[in-house]
Parts: structure tokens; C-alpha cells; sequence
């Protein structure tokens, strides 16, 4: 490879390793906020786990197959404002759709979005309903937010590994409070909080 493909798969690993779980993580911190039920949902989930576990005992892979309402919550959160508006595939072939025709060699562009808040596929698609995940959750192709098929995304579970374990601990320490309330976003490529998201952090009591 050259040193300029080399660079460009070095810069799409970091994007795709860091950038979209942390915006996701941001998102999620302030749902929780404006969820309180929601929260207590998942600080009772995280505490039984961590109350079957010694003190100071680490979170091993079957711990993480019990965290299944915040993978739902984190899943219905990325329905609502996916952390990747899309991608580009090309036409392998000509494709005549919907009364469109597509050459072989064209850049199609699937919007994330268009599907995941698409009222027909999600009922009231932006209000917060983690129970559409439960059992089975959506149908093929109807959640793309990591893409899906045999291009789907590889980091997916890795996302999921590093989001649970880091809200783990988060959840069970502290409860945030958000000090701009109906701050707004922008797509910068991804969400981004106009003025950074400030939350004041408050302990437990236990």
C-alpha cells in the first residue's frame, strides 16, 4: 500500500474506533438525563450485577451478556440520532428502482436516518422505546446503524464491549445532571453539542 492509503486506513480506524462511540456516549448521557425512569432502569441492572460479583471484581464476558436493557437503551438512542448519517456503496450492476435507473459504476448513498425514523418500519419513531430491541428487536435491515450484510460494520461488537463496560461504572458511581437543557446538536460530520455538553456529576449515597 502506499503511504497515503496507509494514512487514509489509519485516520478511518481511529474515526471509526473513537469518534462514534464517544458521540454515542454523549447522546446517551444526556437521554439518561432526560430519562430519569430510564436511568434507574439500568443503575437496578448494573447494580445486580455487580452485587453477584466480589468487591472490586472485574466484568467478564458472561457479565456483559447480562447487560441487556442498556445495550437497548444504547440501541434505541442510535435509532433515534445515529452516530453515522450513512454511506456510499457503487452499483455493481444497472438498477432500475422505483421508476429510477441506476448505472452500473454510480455512487448510491444510504441515509441512516431515512430508515431508523421512517414511521411505517418505527411507530412514533422519536420517542425512547428500548423494548423495540427485546427478543428478536427489528427486522433485517430495518436498524443500519452498523450498516448490515457481509459489510457490516467489524467494529460493532467491540463499540458494544467498550460502551458497557465504561457505562458500567459510570451508572453505578454517579448521576448527571444537564446544566444547558434542550441543548442543540449539529452534524459536524457527527452529533455535536453546540456548547459541549456540561453535566454536573452527583454521587450516590449509598
Amino acid at each position: 500500500m502506499s503511504e497515503l492509503l496507509i494514512a487514509n486506513n489509519i485516520l478511518l480506524l481511529l474515526f471509526a474506533g473513537h469518534d462514534t462511540s464517544s458521540v454515542t456516549l454523549t447522546l446517551l448521557i444526556k437521554t439518561l438525563a432526560e430519562h430519569p425512569q430510564v436511568y434507574q432502569n439500568i443503575l437496578q441492572e448494573h447494580t445486580e450485577i455487580a452485587s453477584s460479583k466480589k468487591e472490586g471484581g472485574f466484568l467478564n464476558w458472561e457479565d456483559i451478556q447480562k447487560i441487556k436493557y442498556l445495550w437497548n437503551v444504547i440501541s434505541e438512542v442510535m435509532r433515534i440520532t445515529p452516530p453515522i448519517l450513512g454511506a456510499y456503496r457503487e452499483a455493481i450492476v444497472d438498477i432500475n428502482y422505483a421508476g429510477y435507473h441506476m448505472p452500473k459504476g454510480w455512487k448510491l448513498y444510504w441515509n441512516t436516518g431515512l430508515t431508523s425514523l421512517d414511521p411505517e418500519i418505527f411507530p412514533n419513531p422519536t420517542r425512547l422505546e428500548p423494548s423495540r430491541f427485546e427478543e428478536a428487536g427489528p427486522a433485517p435491515y430495518t436498524y443500519v446503524t452498523f450498516g448490515g450484510g457481509p459489510r457490516m460494520c467489524l467494529g460493532k461488537e467491540f463499540a458494544r464491549l467498550e460502551m458497557l463496560v465504561f457505562l458500567h461504572v459510570l451508572i453505578r458511581k454517579f448521576t448527571g445532571k444537564l446544566l444547558i437543557p434542550n441543548e442543540k446538536f449539529i452534524y459536524d460530520p457527527m452529533p455535536t453539542p453546540l456548547q459541549g455538553l456540561p453535566i454536573s456529576l452527583q454521587p450516590h449515597n449509598y
